[in-house]
This record gives structure tokens, sequence and C-alpha cells, in this order.
């Protein structure tokens, strides 16, 4: 039997979220933090306060010396 079998049920139902744990983020992240200072991060997804990213980006945003976090949400 296949190891994947997780993700071949995720893509049968159409449940295919998943996501990047905050402590993965911020382990990777941390390597580039001199290139924010001054950006505007694009967040695309389709709720922002359900994603990870946006969520180290917003508790990051004055550390990290961000402009402006910017979203699809209407």
């Amino acid at each position: 039997m296949s190891k994947n079998n997780t993700l071949r049920k995720a893509k049968d139902v159409k449940n295919d979220e998943f996501y990047t744990r905050l402590e993965d983020i911020n382990a990777e992240l941390i390597h580039y933090e001199e290139f924010f200072k001054g950006k505007t991060i694009f967040m695309n997804c389709d709720d922002p306060t359900w994603s990870n990213f946006w969520r180290y980006f917003h508790i990051e945003f004055e550390r990290l010396g961000l402009k402006k976090i910017k979203t699809n949400k209407k």
C-alpha cells in the first residue's frame, strides 16, 4: 500500500488544505529577515486569518520593518 494514503484521500474528497506550521515558517524565514525591511508583503490566500504565513508577518511586522501586508480579501 502507498505511503501517501492521506494525500490521496484528501485529493479524492477535495480536502487538500494543509498548513505550514508557524515554527517551520520562522525557522526558514529567519535566514531572509534583512530582505523584508520596507517591503510590502502580498498574502495571496482565501482567508489570511487562517494562514500561518499571515500570522508570522503580522506578529513580526515591526521587528521585520515591513511597510504593509496586503491581502486579496475584500
